[in-house]
């Protein structure tokens, strides 16, 4: 399954946000063991990497950009990802091109805490634990506690 994690999850997790790191934490666990298909938008790992350098300074940012390339695929984020942006029916424009990029990319389902930002999306949005459980329901989580 090929879901597109929103920024926020990601930032969840490096930086460890109580009380949303653990969900998140679990899910990047499912894309680590190659239970699911992670990625990233473009945008994200940009964005991510300016925020890190801010938190962590740039040597510690640039080791967690690296580890994240490890782990996840890159939703680009290209001239019709941002056209088709440009035209859909969402309030926030980051989240129109994430939005966009995860279609082009054929993702499944998109995960984020900004369930609005996604409210006009075609496709499936959930929120870390919302997804959890449909993946407990496809029995792809098992014991990954």
């Amino acid at each position: 399954m090929k879901i597109l994690f929103d920024t926020n999850v990601v930032l969840d997790v490096m930086l460890d946000r109580d009380p949303f790191a653990e969900p998140a934490s679990r899910l990047m666990s499912l894309v680590e063991s190659g239970k699911i298909s992670g990625l990233l938008g473009a945008t994200t790992v940009t964005t991510i990497r300016y925020l890190a350098t801010k938190v962590m300074g740039p040597v510690k940012a640039q080791n967690q950009i690296t580890d994240l390339m490890m782990l996840f695929e890159i939703a680009a984020v290209n001239r019709s990802v941002i056209e088709d942006a440009l035209v859909v029916k969402f309030s926030d424009f980051e989240d129109a091109v994430l939005y966009q990029a995860a279609r082009h990319a054929g993702v499944e389902a998109v995960v984020t805490r900004d369930l609005k930002g996604f409210k006009q999306s075609k496709i499936p949005v959930y929120n870390p634990e919302e997804m959890l459980n449909v993946f407990e329901v496809l029995k792809i989580e098992k014991d990954e506690n």
